[in-house]
């Protein structure tokens, strides 16, 4: 029996969130250059965006692109940007095929233009799509995001638009790029690295965690079924006792 064929479909995670790892190391370890990595893994993004809406899963979101992978050398950066484009345009007909949504965070401003103008063009082809809500994180950073957000709280309290007392934690979300998005239940990190590298902050404060040392190219929808079956496993109590929870 697969890991698919165990899964309980009535508790599956709402949200899932990934951080793709290592596309570099597997390149290197195959004496490829880093960019060979990155080509490697659009086929582990389309097999678990497949795998993910068949299995009923409502949002996923991929960090793509972090606002630090700015400072890699320039060829790599250009060689991701290129690859990012070229990506959207082979795979817009099958998001429409699939249903799927796609959606975008980050400080997209510093997107190049023509990579930002394919993206924007590929969020409002599939804006009517109702399947899986699939999100891309690019120049992201979760704690710029949190600035972000208390200066527009800032802004609103300066305006007097919002009294300090009405901050809430969900006024507070409101103000975040994933204000339209439940935060994830579920955190996947591969490559072996125990790291959360300034992913989601905030929205993953009481998600589970699963770490894998598989390396993200060789990453495909079977791993994700084996990480949901684990996190099903799990008991989410959010700081009750077990008995309060069962």
């Amino acid at each position: 029996m697969g890991y698919k064929d165990q899964i309980d479909l009535s508790r599956l995670p709402q949200h899932v969130a990934i951080i793709m790892d290592g596309n570099g190391r597997w390149a290197k370890g195959k004496g490829k250059l880093r960019v060979f990595g990155h080509h490697n893994g659009v086929l582990s993004v389309r097999d678990v965006v497949e795998g993910a809406g068949e299995l009923g899963v409502k949002y996923l979101t991929l960090y793509t692109f972090s606002a630090e992978n700015w400072n890699r050398p320039s060829f790599e950066v250009t060689a991701i940007m290129e690859l990012l484009v070229s990506t959207i345009n082979k795979e817009i007909k099958k998001l429409m095929q699939n249903n799927v949504k796609l959606n975008a965070i980050g400080d997209l401003a510093l997107l190049p233009k023509r990579c930002h103008n394919e993206l924007q063009g590929a969020i409002d082809q599939t804006a009517g799509n109702t399947g899986l809500v699939l999100t891309l994180a690019l120049s992201y950073s979760s704690r710029r995001e949190l600035m972000q957000a208390a200066k527009n709280i800032a802004e609103q309290v300066k305006e007097g638009t919002l009294n300090p007392e009405d901050i809430t934690e969900d006024v507070f979300a409101q103000n975040l790029y994933t204000h339209n998005l439940p935060d994830p239940e579920l955190m996947i990190r591969t490559s072996g690295e125990y790291r959360i590298s300034n992913y989601l902050l905030w929205q993953i404060a009481y998600a589970e965690l699963y770490f894998t040392t598989k390396l993200w190219p060789d990453f495909r929808r079977e791993d994700l079924y084996e990480a949901i079956l684990d996190y099903q496993k799990r008991e989410r109590r959010f700081g009750k006792t077990s008995e309060q929870v069962n």
